[in-house]
């Protein structure tokens, strides 16, 4: 992961964190169905972002850093890489 993704992934990643607990304690509360899964999805949608910014990450790093090295083997792999995780994300 390049060094200026990093810090911005965490800082995420604590928000997301500190939003499930905040689900959590909802739940503890009985609150309105409704509120939990209007947070619930402000959860998905942020753990999404997360992903997006992580790919873009690899994709500008690692990908774009295979695709053009000398390494054949190197680049068949972060392509083989790439098709798992879509096929994965299509299920």
């Amino acid at each position: 992961m390049q060094t200026d993704t990093k810090p911005k992934i965490l800082n995420r990643l604590s928000r997301i964190e500190g939003q499930v607990r905040g689900i959590a304690r909802m739940v503890a509360e009985d609150r309105y169905c409704i509120d939990l899964l209007t947070q619930l999805q402000a959860v998905r949608a942020a753990v999404h972002r997360v992903e997006t910014e992580v790919l873009k990450d690899h994709l500008d790093h690692c990908v774009m850093g295979a695709m053009t090295g000398d390494d054949l083997e190197d680049r068949r792999a972060k392509a083989g890489e790439l098709i798992e995780l879509l096929t994965r994300a299509g299920r």
